[in-house]
């Protein structure tokens, strides 16, 4: 079992970001890091272009959080709304889930993963309800979701 150390030249999920010397497998970085250009070899040449990385890294990291900051205003201004059918005795047919916020969000025109929204279990009651919107390792926003009761007889 080979293995090899190479320099990221960029961020690659659950491997590491720029400038990061890493190890890897010897035909992973072979055959895949290396000739697709994600990678350089950890030689002592290579070495040398660490600051011109860290450097980008720098750039590439706070330009990410202050989009991540601007995003999470722009979620904390939301207050989507949802109406749920009720029957007898006020209990509630459906529930608000995290597929159901994140449709909301991108009708406003916000664009985030649905993973980022953390939501334990579906909202099955009426009112205000708080919901954490992580769109940063960093940055976190409280969503306010209005959930509203409507039953099914008031409909009759």
């Amino acid at each position: 079992m080979a293995n090899a150390q190479v320099i990221l030249r960029e961020k690659i999920e659950g491997l590491g970001a720029e400038a990061d010397v890493v190890k890897v497998r010897a035909g992973y970085a072979r055959n895949f890091l290396v000739p697709q250009g994600k990678a350089y070899e950890a030689s002592e040449e290579n070495v040398k272009h660490i600051e011109d990385l860290k450097v980008a890294r720098a750039a590439r990291e706070a330009e990410e959080l202050s989009t991540a900051q601007e995003l999470a205003t722009k979620i904390s201004k939301l207050r989507p709304k949802f109406t749920l059918e009720t029957g007898q005795g006020g209990k509630a047919f459906g529930s608000v889930t995290s597929i159901d916020i994140h449709k909301q969000l991108e009708e406003a025109g916000i664009e985030i993963d649905r993973h980022a929204i953390e939501l334990d279990k579906p909202i099955k009651r009426s009112g205000k309800n708080e919901v954490t919107v992580r769109v940063h390792p960093e940055v976190a926003t409280t969503l306010i979701v209005n959930v509203e009761a409507h039953s099914a007889e008031e409909a009759e």
